[in-house]
């Protein structure tokens, strides 16, 4: 984990976020960044992300998805304070860091974005933090700067984990393994 006692105070950091995001939205590129994130949706295939929700329908759901992947907009702002990409790395629920992925590629139309906007864009698979739990530094600064995060969306890491395991178990009986990494389909014998 992080080390979150090396962030700046969350009012701080909700105060930049909201106005990263406020850029953002009027960027002239923002509304085709948005069309070419939410039609990411045939390859949103991701079997531990998304699906930790509760009856998960990504045509409802990828709106308010969207949402919520622009409000992590709290690591930017944690990254311009501190200008460490760990530290920035704050924790994130685990749907909501899966749709910053559909974000993030599309790289152009971000890095574009970004620059006019005046920010780094922090996401890093191999440092990135899917551990969030209410109360932690990350729902500080998100509540401060939007009020009270989605539960539907920002689920605490130990849920989470123990949906994981639910899926984990309907999977294997599927035929699908290691969370969708291999399954058992001989097509040529189908």
């Amino acid at each position: 984990m992080n080390a979150t006692s090396a962030c700046p105070a969350p009012e701080k950091v909700a105060e930049r976020a909201q106005e990263i995001l406020s850029a953002i939205l009027v960027d002239p590129e923002f509304a085709a960044f948005a069309a070419a994130s939410l039609k990411y949706d045939e390859d949103w295939t991701c079997f531990s992300g998304a699906p930790v929700i509760s009856k998960w329908d990504l045509e409802s759901d990828k709106g308010p998805l969207l949402t919520e992947g622009l409000r992590a907009s709290l690591k930017a702002a944690v990254y311009e304070m501190t200008g460490d990409e760990h530290v920035a790395e704050i924790p994130i629920a685990i749907p909501v860091d899966e749709t910053t992925h559909a974000m993030i590629a599309q790289p152009q139309l971000l890095a574009r974005i970004a620059e006019r906007v005046g920010v780094q864009v922090i996401h890093q698979t191999d440092q990135e933090h899917t551990d969030y739990t209410t109360g932690d530094y990350t729902h500080t600064a998100y509540t401060v700067a939007w009020g009270t995060p989605p539960e539907r969306y920002w689920i605490d890491h130990a849920e989470a984990q123990r949906r994981l395991d639910i899926l984990r178990e309907k999977y294997e009986a599927a035929g699908f393994l290691k969370m969708g990494q291999a399954h058992t389909f001989d097509f040529a014998a189908a």
